[in-house]
């Protein structure tokens, strides 16, 4: 019921059309790539989905986190417009769950941007390299595994965004929270436990994978019970 709720909210926010457009733009990239450099890898002897996630994956994995970074900024700003979290506080309902389905919101469209982009990438490896069954089973462990990763992402982002009631101060906040994750040593397998460093991470080049899977679920555990615990103090003080 909550998810339906949020989705009736974003109908007129264009939440809907950025994602698709963050997708299919994301997926494109390794489109492009491999149309103007594909001689470049052709010749390397590892599987099609490992060579085209090592080469695009990076690009594509920012241009997620900025995607779900501004989700979290606009389903939170349905509420704060006209001063509607404030009316909301006064109802007998629990905001608990208003987080829950923005939450269940943030999570589908990941997913569905992730399916646009496993398109993208199985597209590459079909027409350059030769899809086989293989492959096909990898591209969906591959993906699969980035839409974990990227719960800590969806969580971290909402929780920002319910804390700011100006948009352009939550929007600041996550994409230098980007940024910063792009700057962090890529071989520390601790600084790659930072929410926003977990989605750079491939199954391909992560030797911890199991790790950072359970890692990842922890995370959006912490970060689902600290906005429970501010949700709890910034009732108690309203």
């Amino acid at each position: 019921m909550s998810l339906g709720l949020e989705w009736k909210k974003i109908k007129r926010t264009g939440f809907l059309p950025g994602f698709l457009a963050g997708g299919i733009v994301a997926a494109a990239v390794p489109v492009l790539n491999m149309a103007f450099r594909s001689e470049r890898y052709l010749g390397l002897g590892e599987s099609p989905v490992k060579i085209l996630l090592d080469a695009n994956w990076q690009m594509m994995a920012m241009l997620n986190l900025l995607l779900w970074v501004l989700g979290g900024c606009i389903l939170y700003h349905t509420e704060y417009a006209d001063n509607a979290i404030q009316r909301m506080c006064t109802l007998p309902l629990k905001e608990s769950r208003l987080f829950f389905g923005k939450f269940a919101l943030l999570g589908v469209m990941c997913a569905a941007v992730l399916a646009i982009e496993a398109v993208g990438i199985g597209f590459c490896a079909c027409y350059w390299f030769g899809m086989t069954e293989e492959a096909g089973t990898a591209l969906l462990g591959c993906f699969g595994y980035a839409l974990v990763l990227s719960l800590p992402t969806g969580a971290a982002a909402l929780l920002i965004a319910s804390l700011c009631k100006n948009m352009w101060i939550s929007l600041g906040i996550g994409v230098i929270c980007v940024f910063t994750a792009t700057m962090l040593p890529t071989g520390n397998f601790g600084w790659a436990l930072f929410p926003f460093a977990l989605p750079f991470q491939t199954v391909t080049g992560a030797s911890e994978a199991a790790i950072l899977i359970i890692a990842a679920v922890a995370e959006s555990g912490a970060l689902t019970a600290a906005e429970l615990v501010i949700l709890r103090v910034r009732r108690s003080f309203t």
